[in-house]
């Protein structure tokens, strides 16, 4: 009898002790999932929603799902409006006698379009006046001198013009052919070279080449931030002989907000004609040149000139 109830005290105290156990083991549960809920607890759930927010807010790693929350994306900026050209085909066959080559360049972009034929070179005659009188204002405004309202002057009657005598001046004072090689290396041309000593006029310049002189002169590199303004004016006023060409293809309207420089020189040596075109508008430059025999005259190439540029017009 004895051994039975002590039998039962000792299953009594097991029980017992069990008991506690489990409750240990219940409340150290309690505490650990207290401390993971805990905000700035070591053992806080990352996946736990954070005080305050909503369900379904809270990722793994801590970022909110919200939609509202995420960047939203920028909308794409609107395409520019097209050229004035159609330049999806580059074959314009004009009923044109002698040699003729062109070339667009899209400004806002440096993309440059032309004839098959574009990096060929011929000779300026005057529309290397415009990079004359460009690189005398620059480097006059680089060694910090303002030039005299007579060079100035001078410079207009160059421009608006076309004046040989004052040009010839000018080019002597930039240093002649090195002025051109100054062209070449500032405007990031491929095509085109000085012609030794024998003058401005005998400047080797390609359609392509013409197109970033073009460019060249638009964005300041030619004449520098401080005449650039005063050199395009200038050249939205070339009058006389020397306005014809690629503007002359373009409504009224439109023709003085483009800045022009052409050149036209009989040649008796090659028994040719060559009459050059370059035009500067907001978002273009275009550069046309055309030889031929010089029996047909200046005219038939100035009028090229437009006639091509037409051919190259939206309808």
């Amino acid at each position: 009898m004895a051994s039975r109830r002590r039998a039962r005290r000792r299953t009594g105290g097991d029980n017992s002790a069990l008991r506690l156990i489990a409750i240990a083991a219940v409340l150290v549960g309690l505490v650990l999932v207290s401390l993971r809920l805990l905000p700035g607890s070591p053992l806080e759930s990352t996946a736990a929603a954070r005080w305050g927010d909503a369900p379904g807010q809270a990722t793994r790693d801590g970022n909110p799902t919200d939609r509202s929350s995420r960047p939203t994306a920028k909308p794409s900026p609107p395409a520019p409006p097209p050229l004035p050209f159609d330049l999806t085909s580059t074959e314009v066959d004009l009923d044109i006698d002698g040699w003729y080559s062109w070339s667009v360049m899209d400004t806002r972009t440096g993309k440059i379009t032309g004839s098959d034929n574009m990096s060929e070179t011929s000779t300026t005659a005057s529309l290397i006046k415009a990079w004359i009188v460009a690189d005398y204002l620059r480097q006059a405004d680089e060694d910090d001198r303002t030039p005299s309202d007579g060079k100035l002057a001078d410079a207009t009657l160059i421009i608006r013009d076309s004046d040989n005598t004052r040009a010839e001046q000018f080019y002597t004072e930039v240093g002649r052919s090195a002025s051109i090689k100054r062209m070449v290396s500032r405007c990031e041309m491929t095509d085109s070279s000085p012609a030794a000593d024998r003058g401005w006029s005998r400047t080797n310049l390609s359609p392509r080449d013409t197109t970033r002189l073009g460019a060249c002169i638009a964005d300041g590199r030619a004449a520098g931030p401080k005449w650039t303004d005063w050199l395009l004016k200038e050249m939205r006023q070339v009058r006389g002989a020397g306005d014809f060409g690629i503007r002359k293809a373009f409504p009224a309207a439109e023709r003085k907000q483009i800045a022009i420089k052409n050149g036209w020189v009989d040649r008796t040596r090659e028994q040719e004609i060559h009459v050059n075109c370059l035009a500067i508008a907001d978002d273009w430059t275009m550069g046309v040149m055309v030889r031929y025999p010089i029996g047909k005259g200046y005219e038939y190439g100035m009028d090229n000139c437009e006639k091509i540029t037409k051919a190259l017009l939206r309808v």
